[in-house]
């Protein structure tokens, strides 16, 4: 019984485990305690302390990413190049800013305040040039024909206009006794005129031109016969108006002085009609109809 006790105690005692070893340890935990044994044979190194200023200072580069960006001076280094000699950060603070390119540009123009030049346009090409455009289906020599008859008659009128601002040369007798009548004619306008010797007054209706007609444009109109002919300061016009409007009446008088100047000089007849004075505008009102509103105004039709 003794014996089969002592197995029995035996094995419910625990067994004693061997020591880890290097190899029987996994890795991580081998290479904690390889840690751990040069920890505790070399001797603890001392920290040296960091100054203060160190510390209460911003490093450079934290003062450089503050601070707003400032233009590199001349004979400075870069940004990116290290520094020939660190400069303390708080000697960078306080140092002042270099003037902005900005501000010394508006400082040079107080002093010279010089006006800037104007904006000149350039000019467009070809805008001098004259376009010639030639119709679809024209021939170039017909066109050319066409140019020159059309230069022609502008040479021709403007010969003519030379010709008709010349005086025309009139034999009037102008005796003491000279009487000169006509009647001109205008739409509804009667002028019956009388010419004799003077110094170029007007009497119409017993009043000046100027008083019955005030308008400068009909009384050149009313002068131009008398002024063709050379005789404008040598003739005096009394006339009768009756019927139409001022213009008719104005018309009408200068018809009736070139015809009483026909009287005078019948050899005046091609250049009066030429410059036409003796063309009768014998234009009227259309009377009216019956039915009607006017001459051809009808009423609005209605159908109911």
């Amino acid at each position: 019984m003794a014996d089969d006790a002592t197995p029995k105690d035996e094995q419910t005692e625990p067994q004693e485990q061997p020591e880890a070893t290097g190899a029987d340890v996994p890795a991580d935990e081998a290479t904690e305690a390889a840690a751990a044994a040069v920890e505790d044979a070399a001797p603890e190194a001392e920290v040296a302390p960091e100054p203060e200023a160190a510390e209460e200072a911003p490093a450079p580069a934290a003062a450089e990413a503050d601070a707003p960006a400032q233009p590199v001076a001349a004979g400075e280094p870069e940004a990116g190049a290290p520094a020939a000699t660190p400069v303390p950060a708080a000697a960078e603070v306080d140092a002042p800013a270099a003037p902005a390119p900005e501000a010394a540009a508006e400082d040079g123009d107080d002093e010279d305040d010089e006006p800037a030049a104007p904006r000149v346009k350039p000019a467009i090409p070809g805008m001098d040039l004259q376009p010639d455009i030639v119709p679809e289906g024209m021939d170039p020599l017909a066109r050319a024909e066409a140019e020159a008859e059309a230069e022609a008659e502008a040479a021709a009128a403007e010969a003519e206009a030379e010709d008709l601002d010349q005086p025309v040369a009139a034999t009037i007798d102008l005796g003491a006794s000279a009487r000169y009548t006509a009647t001109g004619k205008r739409k509804t306008a009667i002028a019956r005129v009388i010419l004799k010797p003077g110094t170029g007054a007007y009497t119409i209706n017993g009043k000046p031109l100027d008083v019955f007609f005030p308008r400068a444009t009909l009384q050149a109109n009313i002068r131009q016969p008398l002024i063709a002919v050379g005789y404008e300061e040598r003739m005096d016009v009394v006339a009768t108006l009756t019927g139409g409007g001022v213009s008719a009446q104005a018309g009408a008088l200068r018809h009736g002085v070139s015809r009483a100047l026909l009287e005078a000089d019948p050899n005046l007849r091609g250049e009066l009609k030429r410059r036409g004075f003796l063309t009768r505008d014998s234009r009227a009102k259309e009377r009216k109809k019956a039915g009607l509103k006017k001459a051809r105004k009808r009423p609005q039709f209605s159908k109911r």
